[in-house]
């Protein structure tokens, strides 16, 4: 994966918008237990009240909240309230706030500042939890010790319902009174400290308030409802963060295989035949199409997770420890049995992800193979043999992605289990924490979603560790075609053919070997065709014909010698240069979807209709555009032609195929065996036509017929990649042996064209 991961590049602004909008994503969501936690701990259980330091008491819980300090923290408490009463200025607007000051004066804090507040939070949380606590006593004395155990060695329980036991503290000594502090400080030190003991005293806080007459249960609301809308707020930011964050994932990932599918198109147009014949056709399919839509799909997932699920994780972990250290071991559990299974899945589907792309093209070229070939399959009653063929491919590719799907199903079913288990076992001993007070509810439900949040990031790792070795297989038979070297280039510093251009071509002691070979298929050629002559070339099969005129357009180039053109070693010169003064006519007749006249204008794109009647005049082919419409009074050359010319005969297009290389009007000519499907009076014609139109350019005819070429100005003849015979056709006949015994066999069918000979 990593040899595609250059081609990301141009997408660099985009992956790093992604990767703060996951970072903005993972804090909100990470945030959102917290914010639950707080409305359960707070808003439901505290009764939203959420600092133990009262912003208002009355003037008599102060009085009592006094007995239970120290002299300097007295000081410091009584610096930071105001008293209000009757005489005071915002006497008329405390009153609407706190009802209770009409009857009674009352203590207002000067300011809810955290730097105002932090010094005496600790102090007025025990003080005031003290002073609940005595309350509660003096209203129900057999309550005395479940409330205060410890209360200055006087024994609660004796005292008389109502007694005032404020007024019986308040004659003890100092050293006594501080006795219940410490005994407070134990006591919420075993249940969780400061933390516990502020919890604790908001609500004594709470009851405060109440006795103030201020309206509880809209302090209430109004927390909830706040801290519910700051909720609601960081969900819509996390929902909008994804949205973005899945649009430009899939902007990425699919400019990403645009792309690639780009420059590997761009990549096979310029391979050499060397190159081409690396890589079936079939496989080249195959990858510039479904494996750069593995490598687009799993694009998308990893910008979307590969930065996501880490960031959950680790947030997560860190969250939920800092709400219960004592139970992260329950996470640690849960995740360890999960990276046991995905080390089970990952070694059972790794092999079969490295067979699953070449089984694809196993299946791919035998249903190309089957579709190009069709009439040869049925001609030969081989329909049967070949459906089997298909079918075990399939089943093969069948099987091996059932096999890694059923392993790859199990991991849900298995992640849903352990998830429900570790939320029963998170609830278990949650439960016994609460029911010991030493963890709260809200901090339960919160640790429960982190670990949640921990456990649906590693089934992320996991699902990634599962898809990344089948995209790396994908990725890296793309890389092998993008990576591939092209053995015929421009040179560096290209010189261009003189002017006037002179189409002679020279071959200088040529030979050539295919790549991986181990002898040469072309042996120390030498020979010349001057400018305006028809050469022909002739030979045994497998003797090296085709090879010979592959050599001179450069689709493959010499192992030794070199091949001029008009003076200039072809190697020199750039290969659009060199190809624009060649016309060539494969073997193979190929024609492109479209009409008629946009497979010739395929030479030349601005030819008009005039010069493609010529064409096709010369090629004999003027019968086949009679013989058709374009459909909506269009000119005939616009009647269609299907994919691969199937709606042409072999014959036509052939000449279809010549008419396009003579719309060209190049100073070389290259037919390569190209006039095999056409009758011997066609054959004829066509090169009596030829004759007559292409004076001046260079003409080189391989072909099988000797009728074909026996009018040339020159015949070459190969035989095992060498040179046995040039000459007239006379001349041949007489000197070269293998030559004679081609056109001996060939006499009979050679006096039939006679007549239409020139």
């Amino acid at each position: 994966m990593r040899r595609i991961i250059r081609y990301l590049k141009p997408f660099t602004l985009w992956i790093v918008l992604v990767i703060l909008l996951l970072f903005i994503q993972a804090n909100a969501d990470l945030a959102l237990p917290d914010y639950m936690s707080r409305i359960v701990n707070v808003g439901i259980q505290q009764g939203g009240v959420e600092e133990a330091v009262p912003e208002a008491l009355r003037r008599s819980t102060m009085d009592h909240l006094l007995l239970f300090l120290t002299e300097e923290e007295k000081a410091d408490v009584l610096a930071r309230y105001t008293p209000v009463d009757a005489s005071s200025l915002d006497y008329t607007a405390l009153v609407k706030r706190y009802p209770t000051l009409a009857q009674e004066p009352i203590y207002v804090l000067r300011t809810t500042d955290p730097a105002n507040v932090e010094p005496i939070r600790a102090t007025m949380a025990r003080a005031i939890l003290i002073v609940s606590g005595v309350g509660q006593i003096q209203a129900n004395p057999e309550q005395a010790q479940a409330l205060m155990p410890e209360m200055a060695g006087i024994d609660l329980s004796r005292l008389p319902r109502g007694a005032d036991l404020f007024a019986l503290l308040s004659r003890l000594p100092a050293e006594q009174r501080a006795r219940i502090g410490q005994a407070v400080d134990r006591r919420f030190e075993a249940l969780g400290g400061e933390k516990a003991l502020l919890q604790a005293a908001a609500r004594a806080v709470r009851a405060e308030y109440e006795a103030l007459g201020v309206d509880v249960l809209q302090i209430q609301n109004t927390f909830i409802l706040r801290v519910g809308g700051q909720m609601l707020l960081i969900a819509l930011v996390a929902a909008v963060a994804s949205v973005v964050v899945g649009f430009l994932a899939a902007r990425v990932a699919a400019g990403l295989a645009r792309n690639l599918r780009r420059f590997f198109y761009e990549r096979v147009m310029a391979f050499s035949g060397v190159e081409l014949d690396q890589f079936s056709t079939a496989s080249l399919i195959t990858r510039s199409t479904n494996d750069i839509t593995q490598i687009q799909m799993v694009m998308m997932f990893l910008l979307r997770m590969v930065f996501f699920a880490p960031l959950m994780g680790v947030g997560a972990i860190i969250r939920a420890a800092a709400k219960s250290p004592s139970m992260m071991w329950i996470i640690a559990l849960g995740v360890l049995v999960l990276i046991g299974v995905i080390m089970v899945v990952f070694s059972m589907t790794l092999p079969r992800f490295r067979i699953i792309q070449s089984l694809i093209d196993r299946l791919n070229q035998i249903a190309r193979e089957n579709l190009s070939g069709m009439m040869v399959v049925r001609a030969f009653n081989r329909q049967e043999y070949e459906k089997r063929r298909f079918d075990q491919a399939n089943r093969d590719l069948t099987q091996t992605f059932l096999f890694v799907n059923r392993v790859a199903v199990i991991m849900m079913p298995v992640t849903m289990m352990l998830m429900n288990g570790l939320t029963v076992l998170i609830i278990w001993v949650g439960a016994h924490q609460v029911a010991q007070a030493t963890m709260r509810i809200g901090d339960i439900m919160a640790f429960l979603q982190y670990a949640m949040q921990v456990f649906f990031s590693f089934t992320m790792i996991s699902m990634l560790f599962i898809m990344i070795p089948r995209v790396d297989v994908a990725a890296n038979r793309v890389a092998e075609v993008l990576e591939s070297d092209i053995s015929i280039r421009d040179p560096e510093e290209p010189i261009p053919f003189p002017e006037p251009f002179v189409p002679m071509i020279e071959f200088r002691n040529v030979s050539f070997r295919y790549p991986g070979a181990e002898e040469d298929v072309l042996c120390d050629i030498h020979f010349t065709i001057r400018a305006g002559e028809t050469v022909g070339v002739i030979g045994t099969t497998g003797s090296g014909k085709s090879t010979l005129i592959n050599l001179i357009p450069r689709f493959y180039d010499v192992t030794e010698g070199e091949i001029r053109i008009s003076g200039v070693d072809i190697r020199r010169v750039r290969l659009k240069d060199l190809r624009d003064r060649i016309g060539y006519v494969p073997q193979q007749s190929n024609l492109f979807s479209g009409t008629i006249a946009s497979n010739l204008r395929f030479a030349d794109e601005a030819a008009d209709e005039e010069r493609l009647l010529r064409a096709l005049e010369i090629a004999q082919a003027e019968d086949i555009v009679l013989s058709r419409t374009g459909g909506d009074g269009r000119s005939p050359l616009e009647a269609e032609v299907a994919q691969h010319g199937a709606n042409f005969s072999g014959g036509q297009k052939q000449r279809l195929t010549i008419a396009r290389a003579l719309v060209k009007r190049p100073s070389i000519y290259i037919f390569d065996d190209c006039f095999s499907s056409l009758d011997y009076r066609t054959d004829a014609r066509l090169r009596q036509a030829l004759r007559q139109s292409v004076g001046g350019s260079t003409v080189i005819i391989v072909s099988q017929r000797v009728a074909t070429i026996k009018h040339a100005d020159w015949i070459l003849v190969l035989d095992e990649g060498s040179i046995v015979g040039q000459g007239t056709h006379e001349e041949l006949m007489t000197t070269c042996a293998i030559y004679r015994e081609i056109a001996l066999s060939q006499l009979k069918l050679m006096a039939e064209t006679e007549e239409v000979s020139p």
